[in-house]
């Protein structure tokens, strides 16, 4: 299982103990304060939009779990176009990645379209 896959997968809510550091040794990895995070989510119903919605108003990307809805689902459909318009509110960007994973993302940043390999 990779490190996405464990990331935004299965149940309940994760705390910073389920990250692993990766080995960095020889890097300097003394920074200043990151402009944006990379945020993580799981939506499972309409109630999840709320924290989503905020975390990108702030700045943030978000990619959000959506494996528990089909997209035909009207829920669902519900659920994309509020996180449309708030992406098209920020002048930022959003796009689904497979049956998955949704890609919100703020101000300034756009998500390709194309994979890298």
């Amino acid at each position: 299982m990779g490190i996405m896959s464990k990331i935004i997968s299965g149940g309940g809510q994760h705390s910073t103990d389920e990250y692993v550091d990766l080995d960095v040794d020889g890097i300097d990895t003394s920074r200043g304060e990151a402009g944006m995070s990379v945020r993580i989510a799981k939506i499972s119903g309409q109630q999840d939009v709320v924290a989503i919605k905020d975390a990108v108003y702030d700045g943030d990307l978000v990619i959000a779990d959506i494996t528990r809805h089909t997209t035909s689902d009207s829920t669902m459909e519900h659920i994309i176009d509020d996180l449309r318009q708030v992406a098209e509110e920020v002048d930022g960007d959003i796009a689904q990645k497979g049956d998955d994973q949704i890609i919100i993302s703020p101000t300034g940043v756009g998500v390709a379209r194309q994979k890298l390999n």
